[in-house]
């Protein structure tokens, strides 16, 4: 049970992601803003996940990943209904902090229960558990959809719905939550040491792809590549769907494959899957391009997240927290950086420096390998 609790959580993760983006537009609509002032709001969820991630596997060890799961869980899909309902400026900007800030927590504690039950279990379940959250996320959006467009729900009845989804799993799953966060590490605040700090850079590379797919292969396709406004999103969907279905299958391909060709390898096909969108003359190889991105990539992050189970430098408490941090310091900082490079040269460049990036991640693959194993 402790598994399927673990699964249980990346579920809610996702979900509840999922469940925040379509109050988006809705936020910006009660507090009457423009996009300049939407973005700094937004900006605060990144802001509250970046102060609370360091400090969360303090956290695990002190109360336990099941009590600081639950509480954080539990907060985070209740703030789903504030989000849904505010109307001042202020109380927005506090409740999206905050609601950032336990969306780091959640996102760092489950990953040092995930890397634990792994590590009990002596088997390889980690890109399972990753996929977990990408599910919540599918089901999320696509059951908003329904309740909104085809039964024609309220914005806050089908937000109810949803927290009261999350709260029934969590109430299911929560006992079987580990009441124990891993060994301390005698700080408070995780900085990366050892080889901790080159399997964070890997995590910062792999999220500021996701993160600049997400936001920039849209305009690419249709700026620099010619594409019709309705297929901006294809490319996206391609990469997200291909990243699924491997992390589905990826905890069976490590097992066959081993962990070094499925990162190095991962990352050499992700590599090629850029130039195929930077170069290839047709459609079809476009998004075969998007395709190996997607696939290369899936089980890059989980890989390692199961690897800091094997280190020594740092104990799992304080090693999770801080690629954590990286990592999503990359999903902050790549889109800017893309947009800034893109502005001073072009989007060509920009996506150029994508593939070097992927390509120096399977270096530093390799040779985070031959120092832990």
């Amino acid at each position: 049970m402790r598994q399927h609790s673990t699964r249980a959580l990346f579920f809610i993760g996702g979900f509840g992601a999922a469940s925040w983006a379509p109050l988006v537009p809705l936020l910006r609509e009660r507090l009457a803003i423009g996009e300049d002032v939407l973005g700094m709001l937004l900006l605060c969820i990144g802001i509250g996940s970046l102060l609370t991630m360091p400090l969360s596997g303090a956290a695990a060890v002190r109360f336990g990943c099941r009590k600081t799961l639950s509480v954080a869980a539990t907060v985070f899909a209740l703030l789903l209904l504030v989000l849904c309902q505010v109307d001042n400026m202020v109380l927005a900007a506090l409740s999206l902090l905050v609601f950032g800030a336990l969306m780091g927590c959640i996102d760092v504690v489950i990953n040092i229960q995930a890397v634990l039950v792994e590590k009990a279990a002596k088997r390889r379940l980690m890109s399972g558990m990753h996929a977990l959250w990408s599910v919540g996320g599918f089901i999320g959006a696509g059951l908003f959809g329904i309740w909104v467009g085809t039964l024609g729900l309220t914005p806050l009845i089908s937000t109810c719905i949803a927290v009261g989804i999350m709260l029934l799993t969590l109430a299911f799953f929560a006992c079987h939550l580990l009441p124990f966060g891993g060994e301390s590490g005698g700080a408070m605040v995780a900085i990366p040491r050892g080889i901790v700090a080159f399997v964070g850079v890997v995590a910062c590379i792999a999220f500021l792809v996701e993160g600049a797919i997400m936001d920039w292969s849209g305009v690419f396709l249709t700026t620099v590549r010619g594409f019709d406004l309705s297929l901006a999103g294809m490319g996206f969907t391609v990469f997200s769907a291909a990243m699924l279905v491997m992390r589905l299958l990826g905890d069976v391909t490590v097992q066959r494959l081993g962990q070094k060709p499925v990162v190095v390898g991962g990352s050499l096909l992700a590599f090629l899957g850029f130039l195929l969108v930077i170069f290839a003359p047709g459609s079809l190889l476009l998004y075969t391009g998007f395709f190996a991105i997607g696939i290369g990539s899936a089980n890059i992050v989980p890989v390692f997240f199961s690897l800091l189970g094997k280190q020594q430098d740092m104990p799992i408490s304080m090693a999770v927290p801080a690629v954590s941090t990286l990592g999503y310091l990359g999903i902050l900082m790549g889109p800017a950086a893309i947009g800034f490079l893109a502005h001073q040269t072009s989007l060509y460049a920009a996506f150029g420096l994508l593939a070097a990036l992927v390509a120096a991640q399977a270096a530093v693959a390799a040779y985070v390998y031959k120092k832990v194993l």
